[in-house]
């Protein structure tokens, strides 16, 4: 047990393609997105304190013991402590993020992957990203009901990830360097929610959705060709189809419509949402020379946030 505070952090994320088809067994790509963090700290405390979990950004402190065990803070802490057959160390845990919760960012897959290895560090272990997703994604299992595993994956291995559900992970050559605009709705959209809207829809017409699906999955192994090639160009044209089978999926929103269609008509290659939709963020690809012209311009048009982020 570490005599000395702790500290680990992780990236958030955003989605490239493949959103909602994933969860049905199509190929997604994903890539970490560093200008916004997660942190986890663990400090000592007196001995019969027992493990204090403090989520400093919600106000919150909860003890181990008493907090109920299906919290995604508490549940990672009890994972992480079964995984490495350990007792309750007495210590503080303070999570912070500068990641916007419920937006497509994985948010909680980097607070759960911060606090995962700040935890075994403390504990003297250093566990590897394959160890570090398996953990993250039980909790996933509490924030999402059921996700796709692909948040944890390319949170813990901070690469970018071409990602099929139960499949070997498979990380992404970026060839030619490219730059992603992140656009904030400031709608927070669970994902937890619209995925089990796509659900039920699916349900009732399968054979609907299962087409989408289908060319959601075609789109992104173009896009994994264009990506490991450096053919930049095509990834734009691939994200407006992506954008609009989302639509068709039901999951898009007005106000991210109208960021996408105006990062569009101000230089951007191509744009689409990223995430669960219904809320949360959308990305647009952009040349450097027009940037921050299109950045300005999804402000103006009622992005609460922009995040500029470079991808290779």
């Amino acid at each position: 047990m570490s005599p000395v505070p702790i500290q680990s952090s992780a990236p958030g994320k955003v989605i490239l393609f493949g959103e909602h088809a994933v969860v049905y067994g199509r190929p997604a790509i994903a890539v970490p997105v560093t200008q916004v963090q997660a942190t986890a700290t663990v400090e000592p405390a007196p001995p019969g304190s027992g493990l204090t979990l403090v989520a400093s950004d919600l106000g919150r402190s909860v003890s181990l013991t008493m907090a109920p065990q299906d919290e995604p803070l508490v549940a990672a802490a009890q994972f992480t402590l079964a995984r490495l057959s350990a007792h309750e160390p007495d210590a503080t845990l303070t999570v912070r993020s500068t990641i916007p919760i419920s937006s497509g960012l994985g948010s909680g897959a980097a607070v759960s992957t911060a606090l995962v290895r700040a935890l075994a560090g403390f504990l003297g272990h250093a566990l590897d990203p394959a160890e570090v997703s398996t953990l993250v994604f039980e909790v996933e299992k509490i924030h999402h009901g059921t996700p796709s595993g692909i948040d944890n994956t390319v949170v813990a291995y901070e690469q970018p990830v071409y990602f099929v559900r139960e499949h070997p992970i498979e990380r992404l050559a970026v060839s030619e360097p490219f730059t992603l605009l992140i656009g904030d709705t400031g709608t927070r959209s669970p994902t937890r929610r619209v995925v089990e809207h796509v659900r039920q829809a699916w349900k009732r017409n399968p054979a609907r959705y299962d087409a989408l699906f289908d060319q959601m999955g075609d789109i992104t192994d173009e896009a994994r060709q264009a990506i490991e090639t450096g053919d930049v160009d095509t990834l734009g044209p691939l994200m407006d189809e992506n954008h609009e089978l989302l639509i068709e999926l039901g999951v898009s929103s007005p106000k991210l419509d109208d960021l996408v269609e105006t990062a569009r008509l101000t230089g951007a290659i191509g744009a689409k949402l990223s995430g669960a939709g219904q809320g949360g963020n959308m990305i647009a690809l952009v040349e450097d020379d027009v940037a921050e012209e299109v950045a300005e311009a999804l402000r103006e048009a009622g992005a609460v946030q922009v995040i500029c982020t470079e991808v290779g």
